[in-house]
């Protein structure tokens, strides 16, 4: 009996070890990216001021002038776009899917969602470019009175809208069926209507979901990369508009990098771009964090 009470706290400590070195890998993981990044980043850290990097327009390599501006605005404009396009969507969607929709709908719209969830960016891209694309530029600009080639950040917004609409919807879809019944049918018990109820109750209740599901969506979109560098048009000049042509962060690494290994400078450029992409959902994560555990402690 001694030996078997031996080898059950062996076994206890052995699995107890390997899970907590899985949870300090993943803990580490992300100051090991960020550490990295910045390590790389020091040669033009080192010879260009922070502020010249962050708010310059001017993108020379060649001539050593290297200005993020272009590329972090772009950045925010098609992300901020596609969740403008893709966030409504969602929610209403969802809403109607848990609410209104028969059982069967959400059975059969739930391999629907994951197959669109598993479809490769660059079949987006492409479609963008022979759908999209074409619409912005021979349709919707000219009726605005635009002359756009339809390579804009409008274009690329629609399709990386299209692209997260599965990953946003999925989790809005569990956390409104995570809802307890006992709150809506308390709602409807005094007389408030079905929308009322949603409008009132339920949406009141789900609301740090619903923030932590655009916030994970923002972080999704802000890093998309092949399927937004196929249609965005990629001109390192400032956006001026979303029919202009744009040059997201994720699009510069994934055309540049390659090529320019061998030009330490550009090279350490690129690796400062991986690192204001990686803060910057590192802020959207933690801002979206800190706006559910300020509204849980208020209610």
């Amino acid at each position: 009996m001694r030996f078997f009470d031996i080898s059950r706290g062996l076994r206890d400590r052995f699995h107890f070890s390997w899970m907590t070195i899985c949870l300090v890998v993943i803990m580490t993981l992300p100051f090991i990216l960020f550490f990295g990044l910045l390590y790389k980043s020091t040669m033009i850290l080192g010879s260009h001021s922070l502020v010249d990097l962050l708010f310059s327009s001017s993108w020379r390599p060649m001539k050593g002038e290297f200005g993020f501006l272009p590329f972090i605005i772009s950045s925010i404009w098609v992300t901020v776009l596609s969740m403008l396009i893709a966030g409504p969507v969602c929610l209403l969607t969802s809403i109607h899917l848990t609410q209104y929709a028969k059982n069967y709908v959400l059975r059969i719209m739930h391999p629907v969602i994951d197959i669109l969830a598993g479809i490769p960016s660059v079949i987006f891209g492409v479609w963008g470019i022979l759908i999209v694309v074409p619409f912005v530029g021979n349709y919707l600009g000219p009726w605005l009175g635009k002359e756009v080639s339809g390579y804009s950040i409008l274009a690329g917004a629609v399709v990386l809208s299209i692209m997260i609409i599965p990953f946003v919807l999925n989790i809005l879809i569990e956390i409104f069926r995570t809802i307890p019944l006992e709150l809506t049918e308390a709602s409807l018990s005094v007389g408030a209507t079905k929308w009322q109820t949603i409008k009132f109750v339920m949406l009141k209740r789900a609301l740090p979901g619903i923030i932590s599901a655009f916030g994970l969506g923002i972080s999704r979109a802000f890093g998309e990369t092949i399927a937004v560098l196929m249609v965005v048009g990629n001109v390192a000049k400032m956006p001026t508009g979303t029919f202009q042509p744009g040059y997201p962060l994720p699009a510069l690494i994934a055309n540049n990098y390659g090529e320019m290994l061998s030009i330490p400078q550009y090279d350490s450029a690129l690796m400062l771009a991986a690192l204001i992409l990686f803060v910057v959902v590192l802020v959207f994560n933690f801002a979206s964090r800190t706006v559910i555990m300020r509204y849980e402690k208020a209610s």
